[in-house]
C-alpha cells in the first residue's frame, strides 16, 4: 500500500502561481500512475491532471490546460502540480491519488489511494 501526503497549498492572489506536492511512501512510487483531483465548495470532486508512471504521458482537464503542469520525480517519490495564472474558480481542496493503471476517461472512481488534501484559495 502507498501512502500519500499533499503539501504546499495556501492563499494566493488571482494571477499568481503556486506549486503543490504529493509525497509518497510505502510501495514503490514508480509502480503507480498518479493524478490530481480537486473539490471546490459545494462541488463534486473533479479531475485536474494525471501522469503515467514514467512521466511519459500527461493528461489535463480543459479548465487547467495551458496553466497547470503535472510532473513527478520517481527518485524522490514525489509528484508536483505547478499552477500558474490562478483564478478564483481554482479555489478547492486538491487531492493526489495513485493507481497502477490509468484508464481513459480518468475519473475518481479508478483511484483507491488518496491523500488527505491541501487547500488552495485564490483571492480576486
Amino acid at each position: 500500500q502507498v501512502q500519500l501526503v499533499e503539501s504546499g497549498g495556501g492563499l494566493i492572489q488571482a494571477g499568481g502561481s503556486l506549486r503543490i506536492s504529493c509525497a509518497a511512501s510505502g510501495r514503490t512510487f514508480s509502480n503507480y500512475a498518479m493524478a490530481w483531483f480537486r473539490q471546490g465548495p459545494g462541488k463534486e470532486r473533479e479531475f485536474v491532471a494525471a501522469i503515467h508512471w514514467n512521466g511519459g504521458f500527461t493528461y489535463y482537464a480543459d479548465s487547467v490546460k495551458g496553466r497547470f503542469t503535472i510532473s513527478r520525480d520517481n527518485a524522490k517519490s514525489t509528484m508536483y502540480l505547478q499552477m500558474n495564472s490562478l483564478k478564483p474558480e481554482d479555489t478547492a481542496v486538491y487531492y493526489c491519488a495513485a493507481e497502477q493503471t490509468l484508464r481513459l476517461p480518468i475519473t475518481a472512481r479508478q483511484f483507491d489511494k488518496w491523500g488527505q488534501g491541501t487547500q488552495v484559495t485564490v483571492s480576486s
